[in-house]
């Protein structure tokens, strides 16, 4: 960030550079799907990371993934195993925000519910040394409505990674209305660091991707609820009619149908559009509790092999 002064005679002096602050470790709040993803990616590109979760059955579980995770690299020779066993000795756990003391970046990545993140950033805060930057995972929160619960909105941004992160090449950053230049920067050049790239998107509900994507997917819940056609006849009818690597059913399973719902709340509620309204077969799938994968069950029965529809 450049400033510009003028002197008492009315000349410019040379502006000021702001540099933007070094990433030299990470933590990570949640243990689930996307923070484990989160830390693998980090760990891997050199930075030491603490994960914190509030059970810690969650955390085990977290560092078994990461292990099974980084042993398929090995043998499809991405990584070496000495990089493997050199990553996963740089990933720490612990259930308390006090682990973070010390980090210089934290990356929110809890449930997709406004009020539990906000209550994960009232408490965090008094944890963190002055200087240490804050960015959420979010899929479709406003960050600068996040960024505002905390004290230090200039430092808050958003940093959506894409799901599996150690395989999806896209980060989201979205800067709140807050955010300054030099964390907007120090966070791309994570990014970069990791391997990824960067998609830049103003803070709108959804953002790009997801403001792109769930819509779809609701649209393919419409057609199934309507009766146009079966899940396995939509799935089939996107994969080889418009080459998609995935049905939108199998696809909204494999995100989460808890997670579409979320999303698409957000948007209807944020845009005031009739065409985000949820469709009401997703609102009943949530509410029986069959948010797909994670479940086993969503428009996919995943107790049986191979999987079948349950519609």
């Amino acid at each position: 960030m450049n400033v510009d002064f003028k002197s008492a005679a009315g000349a410019i002096i040379a502006p000021m550079v702001i540099e933007p602050p070094e990433i030299k470790s990470v933590g990570v709040i949640g243990a689930g799907q996307m923070g484990n993803g989160i830390a693998h990616v980090c760990a891997l590109a050199g930075l030491p990371v603490t994960i914190v979760d509030i059970k810690q059955e969650a955390l085990t579980k977290a560092m078994d993934i990461m292990a099974r995770n980084m042993e398929r690299q090995v043998h499809r020779s991405i990584i070496t195993s000495d990089q493997r066993d050199e990553a996963l000795a740089r990933v720490k756990s612990s259930t308390d925000y006090a682990a973070f003391t010390d980090v210089d970046l934290v990356i929110e990545a809890a449930t997709e519910k406004e009020d539990l993140k906000r209550l994960i950033f009232k408490s965090l805060i008094p944890n963190l040394k002055p200087s240490c930057l804050i960015a959420s995972n979010t899929s479709s929160i406003s960050i600068t409505r996040l960024g505002a619960v905390t004290d230090r909105a200039e430092k808050f941004i958003g940093m959506h990674f894409m799901n599996p992160v150690p395989v999806m090449k896209l980060v989201e950053i979205i800067r709140g209305i807050a955010t300054d230049e030099p964390t907007f920067q120090a966070v791309k050049n994570l990014a970069q660091n990791l391997g990824k790239v960067s998609a830049v998107s103003e803070d709108f509900p959804a953002f790009i991707v997801n403001r792109i994507l769930v819509p779809m997917i609701n649209e393919a819940v419409y057609a199934l609820y309507e009766g146009v056609g079966s899940v396995s006849g939509i799935d089939t009818s996107m994969k080889l009619g418009a080459n998609h690597p995935m049905g939108p059913l199998e696809l909204a399973d494999f995100i989460g149908l808890d997670t579409c719902l979320s999303i698409m709340q957000v948007l209807h509620e944020g845009l005031a559009d009739s065409k985000y309204r949820p469709c009401p077969l997703l609102v009943k799938y949530v509410e029986a509790g069959w948010y797909g994968r994670k479940t086993g069950r969503g428009f996919y029965d995943y107790t049986q092999t191979p999987p079948r529809p349950t519609r």
